[in-house]
């Protein structure tokens, strides 16, 4: 695979994901900005209903357009996604863009073996017959180290367990060579031996195929695992992005610290309680003005709930949305364990 670096594989500007289906509409993304460089691996890291699977299926155009309000812009490699026509979009999905989802055994289709529906993704994108097709099936199968892949050409999806059944799903992915992989929480059903092996798939896939990849994710050490950079979400909008190492060693945001405080250490004894973050998550229909975590804050003052601060650049790379570290605004001091 050509990978380009002159541009970026991915590049978000401002955007806003607004579902109307209610008497109230729900702002479930707010400005969001992101960048994914070619052959990079991004995750997306935050709470449940922080926005981060409507951003990444906003990267498909995958939300119903009689119920979605999308505005900003979305650029693949360059190209306008907002602006691309319907026979457009069919070709760039599992194309050029691809989606590896939470739950295989949902996402595959339970009357086709998975020889059969691996296969006719292939097709849809290469032109070939179906035997030269169930060949390429078999590779991507061995591609993600499936056991005997020659039978699981012919096993149906409730044949399989979840750990293979998440291997064909990105076996599944990578059948129309696509250059951008997105992955929604694509190890929250395995359990935590099968999690790493999966992770450790898609790093390996990602490093040798010069994949791009958003990784939705409320777990921070899959974040950790897959990830270049993070970006932390909350309330719709990315309140703190940067490289993984220096995020997780160096947070500046109130929440990020929040979510780092609130994991369980290997040092921590029987009976100790674990560090939670008060309150509850913002209602999207009725976001006020300002930080949508400031009610929860500690540290939060007036202005937290006048405006949201413009991002800071507090190291290389490493973006912060606080007026926290906000220069403009009189310093406060840093939450504990910053």
């Amino acid at each position: 695979m050509n990978v380009n670096r002159s541009r970026p594989a991915i590049s978000v500007r401002n955007l806003e994901v607004t579902f109307t289906r209610s008497s109230r509409p729900v702002r479930a993304v707010n400005g969001v900005s992101l960048d994914v460089q070619a052959g990079e691996a991004v995750a997306l890291l935050g709470e449940s209903g922080s926005g981060k699977s409507v951003t990444l299926r906003s990267l498909m155009r995958l939300h119903d357009p009689r119920t979605t309000r999308l505005a900003g812009t979305i650029a693949i490699e360059g190209d306008d996604l907002l602006a691309m026509t319907r026979a457009e979009l069919n070709k760039l999905r599992g194309g050029r863009v691809a989606m590896i989802f939470q739950e295989p055994l949902l996402a595959l289709d339970p009357v086709y073996t998975v020889g059969q529906q691996i296969g006719e993704a292939i097709r849809v994108h290469r032109p070939m017959s179906r035997s030269e097709a169930r060949a390429e099936a078999l590779k991507l199968l061995q591609a993600v180290r499936i056991p005997s892949p020659e039978r699981r050409l012919d096993a149906y999806p409730h044949e399989m367990s979840g750990g293979m059944r998440q291997r064909a799903m990105i076996a599944m992915s990578l059948a129309g060579g696509p250059s951008v992989l997105l992955a929604d929480e694509p190890t929250t059903a395995l359990d935590a031996t099968v999690q790493i092996q999966v992770l450790i798939l898609l790093r390996e896939l990602q490093r040798e195929l010069g994949l791009s990849i958003v990784f939705v994710t409320h777990d921070i050490a899959a974040a950790v695992e897959i990830a270049d950079r993070v970006a932390v979400m909350y309330g719709g909008a990315i309140v703190e992005e940067g490289p993984v190492r220096d995020l997780i060693r160096s947070a500046r945001h109130p929440y990020t610290i929040a979510l780092l405080n609130s994991r369980s250490e290997g040092g921590m004894v029987r009976g100790q309680r674990l560090a939670t973050i008060g309150g509850s998550p913002p209602d999207l229909s009725q976001l006020a003005p300002g930080c949508s975590f400031a009610p929860r804050c500690a540290y939060a003052r007036q202005v937290c709930s006048e405006r949201m601060p413009p991002p800071t650049e507090v190291s290389s790379g490493h973006h912060v949305r606080c007026v926290l570290v906000d220069p403009a605004l009189q310093a406060a001091p840093m939450p504990a364990g910053s």
